[in-house]
């Protein structure tokens, strides 16, 4: 069995990755994935000092995506991505609050989704699914901005994915939030700021 490194960045722009950079933090890592909120200039920067993927999903302050995208980086929102076998699909974006790029009802998302069901068949399978905002009941918030998407929770249950990884909810801003929780047989992650995950590919 292989053993798959990958950094996970969200919301909040790591000083260790930036500011305070250097190159040898990103040693061991195989793959960076953004779920989204953050600077594009952070995920060019990262991907200049970085030899392999960098993905991302839109977060729902990303609309400086549409004029400015991350140089370097690919964008699996909406879609799936294999890496080294292990397939991972994106589904950016936060509940609708006003008139925004990237915000959706839960209805948009739910078409979304149905569309992505396709890719899934064509891979066989889900082994890890990105977003940007959370499910609903799982870590999310009361308020409609941080609101979880209830189709997030189908999805989940039809494809059972090993991991869920989602942004949106700082971690600061609330004590009670957890960084890792479950879901049924799915491990639920909040990447918020940055995590580093040992994905064993093959098991």
């Amino acid at each position: 069995m292989k053993k798959i490194k990958i950094l996970f960045i969200s919301d909040e722009p790591s000083p260790a990755l930036w500011d305070y950079f250097e190159p040898s933090r990103l040693d061991g890592i195989d793959l960076i994935i953004s779920c989204g909120d953050l600077p594009p200039q952070y995920l060019s920067f990262l991907a200049t000092f970085f030899i392999g993927p960098v993905l991302y999903v839109h977060g729902n302050h990303d609309a400086c995506y549409l004029d400015t995208p991350p140089d370097g980086c690919t964008c699996i929102d909406g879609k799936v991505y294999e890496f080294e076998g292990i397939r991972i699909a994106g589904l950016g974006g936060s509940m609708q609050y006003h008139q925004g790029e990237f915000q959706y009802t839960e209805r948009k998302m739910r078409y979304r989704i149905r569309k992505l069901r396709h890719k899934i068949r064509r891979r066989k399978g889900l082994d890890i699914l990105i977003s940007h905002a959370p499910a609903f009941g799982i870590n999310d918030g009361e308020d409609l901005p941080h609101r979880g998407f209830r189709c997030f929770l189908h999805l989940l249950d039809r494809h059972q994915p090993k991991y869920f990884v989602h942004g949106h909810m700082h971690l600061s801003y609330n004590p009670s939030l957890k960084r890792i929780t479950k879901y049924h047989d799915t491990t639920v992650i909040n990447a918020c700021g940055r995590y580093v995950l040992e994905y064993t590919v093959g098991r």
